[in-house]
Formats: C-alpha cells, sequence, structure tokens
C-alpha cells in the first residue's frame, strides 16, 4: 500500500482539456454558468475530454483511473505525460510543471522519468525482441552495448530471457506485452504510464500479467497509473482507484473505500457486481469493543486487515459468533456474523441499538 507521506511524484492540477476550435470560450461557459458536456458540444461545437481533474500519484503507487469508454481516462493519461496539451490546469512531474518546458526538457524528462505502454504495444517487426526493448535508448543515442545490456536485464524481469533474439511475429500477444513493458522498463523510468495494456487478451493471460506486472512494480520500486474499463483490473491492481465519467473524476479511494462508501449512485451501480469476500477488511466491519455483551477472552483473533474470506472461515471453524480484531496486541474492534454479513453486501457496520 502506498504511504500518505511518500513523495509526490505526478501532481495533476485542476486540469482541463477542452477539444474544439471554441474551448476557450467552452471551458469560461463551464466554470462560469456550469456547463455540461452535453450542453458544450451543442452550444460551442467542443468536446471535453477532461474536466477539472485533480490526482497525486506517490512514489511507488499503483494508480489506477478507471472508466467506461469515452470517460476521459485515455485523454488524462496523455496529458500526464504532455502527449496533449492541457487547455487549463497544471502537471507537475517531480514538482516540475510539464506546460513549461521546452521541447528538449520535455523529451528529457518522458526518456528519463516517464514509460509508457498503450494497448497496441506497436512493437517493429523487422527487429528482434532485444531490439525492440532497446529502441528507446537507440533513440536517445546510447551505445549499442550499453541499450542491450539494460535491454536484456529488463527482458529477464519480465521473463523473457530466452526470447531475445526471436521476432515479435513468433511471440503470443502476451509475450508482446511483455517485450512492451521491457521496453518502458529499459530506461529505468520511475513512473511507468500504462493504457489498457491487456485488454485485448484472453481472460487467464490477462489476469497472469495483472498479478506479475503488479509484483514487478513493487519489486522495482516504481510508480504507475494504469488506465483500465475493468474494474475487477482496476481492484486487482491499484493501491487506489479514480472513477471518471464524462471527463470527470467522480471518487478516489481505495477498492475497499469505493465498495464500502460509494460516492454516487453511478459508483454504487458500477461496484455492485463486485465480490466483496477479499476486498472488505475486518477494520471496515467492526464495532467497538464496548458494544459486544460476550466473553472476548474467549474469541478467536484476527488483525484489522483479514478479508472476510478468512473471517468467514474462522467463524466457521471455530463454531464462535464473533471474531476479536487486535492490533499490535490491543483489542481494537469485535466482528460479529451480523456484520460479516453486512460486510459481504458492502455495507458498513451497524452499531448496537
Amino acid at each position: 500500500m502506498h504511504s500518505e507521506t511518500a513523495e509526490i511524484l505526478i501532481d495533476c492540477q485542476s486540469v482541463w482539456k477542452v477539444f474544439g476550435n471554441r474551448s476557450a470560450e467552452a471551458i469560461r461557459a463551464i466554470t462560469g454558468r456550469g456547463l455540461g458536456k452535453q450542453e458544450v458540444l451543442r452550444e460551442y461545437g467542443c468536446v471535453v475530454g477532461v474536466s477539472d481533474a485533480s490526482i497525486q500519484v506517490r512514489r511507488g503507487e499503483i494508480f489506477c483511473i478507471m472508466g467506461l469508454s469515452g470517460s476521459g481516462k485515455s485523454t488524462l493519461i496523455r496529458l500526464l505525460n504532455r502527449l496533449i496539451e492541457p487547455s487549463l490546469g497544471k502537471v507537475l512531474v517531480k514538482g516540475r510543471d510539464l506546460a513549461t518546458m521546452d521541447a528538449a526538457t520535455l523529451r528529457e524528462t518522458r526518456a528519463r522519468h516517464i514509460g509508457m505502454v498503450f494497448q497496441s504495444v506497436a512493437l517493429l517487426p523487422q527487429r528482434n525482441v532485444l531490439e525492440n526493448a532497446a529502441f528507446g535508448l537507440e533513440v536517445q543515442g546510447v551505445p549499442r552495448d550499453e541499450r542491450n545490456r539494460a535491454a536484456g536485464a529488463a527482458l529477464d524481469k519480465v521473463g523473457l530471457s530466452d526470447w531475445k533474439l526471436r521476432y515479435p511475429s513468433e511471440l503470443s500477444g502476451g509475450m508482446q506485452q511483455r517485450v512492451g513493458l521491457a521496453r518502458a522498463l529499459t530506461s529505468d523510468p520511475e513512473i511507468i504510464l500504462m493504457d489498457e495494456p491487456f485488454s485485448a487478451l484472453d481472460p487467464l493471460i490477462r489476469r497472469q500479467l495483472q498479478d506479475e506486472f503488479r509484483q514487478l512494480t513493487k519489486d522495482l520500486g516504481k510508480s504507475a497509473v494504469f488506465i483500465t474499463h475493468d474494474l475487477d483490473e482496476a481492484i486487482r491492481i491499484g493501491d487506489r482507484i479514480a472513477i471518471m465519467k464524462d471527463g470527470v473524476i467522480i471518487q478516489i479511494g481505495t477498492a475497499e473505500e469505493i465498495v464500502m462508501n460509494p460516492a454516487d449512485q453511478y459508483v454504487a451501480d458500477f461496484v455492485a457486481g463486485i465480490s466483496r469476500l477479499h476486498l472488505v477488511k475486518a477494520h471496515s466491519v467492526m464495532v467497538p469493543p464496548g458494544e459486544w455483551q460476550g466473553d472476548v477472552a474467549s474469541l478467536p483473533r484476527c488483525a484489522p486487515e483479514a478479508d472476510i474470506d478468512a473471517l468467514i472461515g474462522q467463524i466457521t471453524g471455530t463454531g464462535s459468533d464473533a471474531i476479536a480484531v487486535e492490533d499490535d496486541g490491543r483489542l481494537v474492534g469485535i466482528v460479529t456474523i451480523r456484520n460479516l454479513l453486512l460486510g459481504v453486501r458492502g455495507e458498513p457496520a451497524a452499531r448496537a441499538a
């Protein structure tokens, strides 16, 4: 899990992106008159891609941005490395405003600090896997031996050490995505931007790559922004999730926070079908110790981070009516069967009358 005290690597401050010839007028109308996306399109012929978005991504954090098609998530990620220019607002990378950078400084920032992997990995068919992984460093003018060493190390990390001399046509879709990730890792960036990289893959391969990506990112201490339209994928990968709709960020939080306390009906509908078994933890469904009338000493124990699935196992295994939640040896709460069932439904703990 990310730390609230960790360094902020990406700071996106009230960023707007409005497409169209009258975008400046449209933004004035949005901020002054409160126009919505459809009204802006009708009155000004402009499309609101991103509306007043603010996010912070900390060192070591995997931050997922999710939403349906047209929600603005892919536009937002392209603003984070200035592939497109914001209409309003600021994007700071390591404290520096991308908009103030000249072309050379921007190229340097992208090359050294930000790697990007798209849904279409776009490998060069006439080059082998090693050459594809090394391509970014080649563009930077890094000598061949040096770039091949870096690319070889990155391919080792993604499990392709035996495929370095093969060509893209010889690889499966999942392997091609691994090459794309290796290419992003070769320049050893602090930040990796991922735009729906696994969405075209078969479900089994997709889940495998999700787990591999999360583990690799954590092991290497990287920060990542991961775009997806799949809430299950966001939950599997992300430390925090931002849910977007019509260019607006509706809610930001951990998966557990979003499921237990959805910001509005749209988010509630979005998370309605998600299993809570491994998502909701004891700390979200426990009540204060004083509300339990029985003998606490006889209760089985669990940690605050124990998930509902583990809690059900303890209840059924011991025949107990409740579980005592302990943090560093200190009693912090009680999980009753009733509140366990509420947690399965994604509802917060019910207080005693």
